[in-house]
């Protein structure tokens, strides 16, 4: 029984649900954000998920977990909010907003929420196994 491996899988999946969370935050701080450094307002991250692999042995499975490949940020374009008395306004008034719904990052979050609560129950059960097998060993 390969207990190891299992935990290494859902630590893996700990680590990047993790930062998924931590990008919903930063996306939701920063929804009237209208001038960041590169100019323009705040542009959305969302992280790309890709799986960890390792060497194949015969006929094993191949996937050891999950990793984050890297953090995009979102093309859309912005919204255009009138409101003339900003100091970012154009001039007819209209002011650049980023393109974020605070329902999609709700959703978001409750997924990633889910998605690590799924993992510490994995990681909980798989350390509950090991100990047994244990105490199977010590009788």
């Amino acid at each position: 029984m390969k207990v190891l491996p299992g935990m290494a899988v859902s630590s893996s999946a700990l680590t990047s649900q993790k930062l998924w969370l931590d990008l919903i935050a930063n996306n939701i701080s920063n929804m009237s954000t209208t001038r960041t450094e590169t100019g323009g307002p705040y542009r959305k991250k969302m992280p790309i998920f890709a799986e960890r692999l390792r060497e194949a042995m015969g006929e094993d499975f191949k996937g050891y977990g999950v990793k984050v490949e890297g953090i995009v940020e979102d093309n859309s374009p912005p919204r255009m909010v009138y409101n003339p008395e900003h100091p970012d306004a154009d001039d007819e008034g209209y002011v650049a907003m980023p393109n974020i719904s605070i329902v999609n990052e709700m959703v978001d979050m409750i997924t990633a929420t889910r998605a690590y609560e799924a993992n510490v129950t994995v990681l909980n059960a798989s350390k509950s196994m090991a100990l047994k097998a244990l105490e199977i060993g010590r009788g």
